[in-house]
C-alpha cells in the first residue's frame, strides 16, 4: 500500500523531474563537471540489456499488469459481466498499441531528420572524392562516422516510458483486491516490478543526460516524449474513442487512493 501511495504522488512530479533532469544534466556535461564512470561506456550492462530494448521491457511488464487489473477494477467497481469486462480489458490493453506506434513513428522520425541533416566522414575519403552516402547504414557499411543531427532517441523513449508506466499504475488508486488471494500477490509483483523498472528508465535518463548528446538534442527528445504522454493520456485517452484511462470517467483531481489492504 505505501508503495502504491508513493507511486501515486511522484506521478505528477514525474514530468518535471524529467526536464529537470534534462536540464541540470546537461549544464553538468557542458561544464565539464561529471565524473568519469562505468555508465559513460555504451556498453554497460543497462544500456545493452535494458535500455536497447527499452520498449519490450516496458510492453511486456505492462502487459500483464493492465490486462489484470482493469479486468478485476471492471467487475468490482462496475459489476460488469464477463463479456464486457472482457472487451473493457482488450480497450485498456490497445493503449500498448497506440505505445508501439508511438515509438515507431518518432524513432523512424528522428533518423530521417538524422539522416537528412548528415555527412560521412571517412579517414582517406580523398580517394573517392565523388562517393555520396544516402543514409547512416551506408556511411558505416564503409567503416565511416556519420555526423548528423541525433535527436535523444534514449531521452524520447525513457521518458515516454517512465510516463506511462506511472499512469497506467493509477489504476491501483481505486482498485479493491482481497489481502489474502493470489490475485493480489500477481498485481503487487507486478507493481513492484514496474517501480523497479521505472527506476532504471529514469536513472539511464540521467545517465544519458549527463553523458551523451549535445543539449539541444536531449531537450527535443525529452519533450517529444512528454509531449506523446501529454497528448495521449491528458487528450486522447479523455475521448470516447480511445483507449481510455485505467481509471475512466473519474477526473484527476477527484480520485481517492484505495488500493484495499
Amino acid at each position: 500500500l505505501r508503495g502504491a501511495l508513493a507511486a501515486w504522488r511522484v506521478r505528477p512530479r514525474l514530468p518535471w523531474l524529467l526536464l529537470a533532469i534534462a536540464l541540470l544534466g546537461s549544464a553538468l556535461k557542458d561544464g565539464d563537471l561529471v565524473p568519469r564512470t562505468p555508465m559513460q561506456d555504451k556498453r554497460n550492462l543497462l544500456n545493452v540489456y535494458f535500455v536497447k530494448v527499452a520498449w519490450a521491457w516496458t510492453f511486456l511488464l505492462l502487459l500483464p499488469f493492465i490486462g489484470v487489473t482493469t479486468y478485476q477494477f471492471a467487475r468490482s467497481k462496475f459489476l460488469y459481466g464477463p463479456t464486457k469486462s472482457i472487451l473493457t480489458v482488450l480497450r485498456r490493453l490497445s493503449a500498448l498499441l497506440v505505445g508501439t506506434a508511438v515509438w515507431y513513428v518518432c524513432t523512424g522520425l528522428f533518423m530521417y531528420v538524422e539522416n537528412l541533416t548528415g555527412v560521412c566522414s571517412i579517414s582517406g575519403e580523398l580517394k573517392e572524392p565523388h562517393r555520396q552516402y544516402a543514409n547512416k547504414q551506408e556511411c558505416h557499411q564503409d567503416n565511416g562516422i556519420w555526423i548528423g543531427f541525433d535527436i535523444s532517441g534514449h531521452c524520447f523513449l525513457l521518458s515516454y516510458c517512465a510516463l506511462m508506466i506511472v499512469e497506467e499504475m493509477s489504476v491501483l488508486e481505486g482498485l479493491s483486491v482481497d489481502q489474502n488471494s493470489r490475485l493480489r500477490v500477481v498485481i503487487n509483483s507486478l507493481f513492484v516490478a514496474l517501480c523497479f523498472l521505472t527506476m532504471i528508465w529514469v536513472f539511464m535518463f540521467l545517465c544519458t543526460a549527463v553523458y551523451f548528446h549535445e543539449f539541444s538534442q536531449k531537450l527535443l527528445g525529452v519533450l517529444t516524449g512528454l509531449t506523446a504522454w501529454y497528448g495521449t493520456y491528458r487528450f486522447w485517452y479523455l475521448k470516447p474513442f480511445s483507449p481510455g484511462l485505467p481509471l475512466p470517467h473519474i477526473p484527476l483531481s477527484s480520485k481517492k487512493f484505495g488500493y484495499s489492504r
